[in-house]
């Protein structure tokens, strides 16, 4: 299993980052990266400078969203639809997606989902219960 430290993490968004701007190739997730980055131009600041980057800290308490966290998620979530895993996930996003209108909106309320279900696992100390997952998606799919 591929587990890569904070500071990979940060590396690599920073590096998708350089080569977007500087029109360079990408790799297949590299491109995928850059799409989520495109969207999230409040963020180009934070992944412009790798060194700060790698040295700053985000407080939740006050409010600031971890940029890199962030767009793990998105990757994240486009994973688990590519592959369907855990199985359910892709329609359920859909679904949520064609309520919305907007994929990013959706993505949004995914993390919301994707979020809870690993808190959840975390405080109870069991592994990630998937299917509540999809579920909490597909309420959200199915109200206004």
């Amino acid at each position: 299993m591929f587990t890569p430290s904070q500071a990979d993490v940060r590396q690599f968004f920073c590096s998708v980052y350089a080569k977007s701007r500087s029109g360079q190739a990408q790799e297949a997730i590299e491109v995928l990266a850059a799409h989520w980055i495109e969207e999230h131009p409040e963020y180009h600041a934070d992944l412009a400078d790798s060194a700060a980057a790698l040295e700053k800290m985000y407080d939740t308490q006050t409010g600031q969203t971890n940029p890199f966290l962030h767009l793990s998620m998105h990757l994240s979530i486009s994973e688990q639809c590519s592959i369907d895993q855990p199985p359910g996930i892709r329609q359920a996003v859909e679904l949520l997606v064609a309520r919305r209108g907007d994929l990013h909106a959706a993505h949004h309320e995914v993390m919301e989902c994707l979020g809870n279900m690993l808190w959840e696992s975390q405080r109870a100390g069991r592994p990630p219960d998937g299917q509540a997952y999809i579920d909490q998606v597909r309420r959200r799919a199915t109200r206004d």
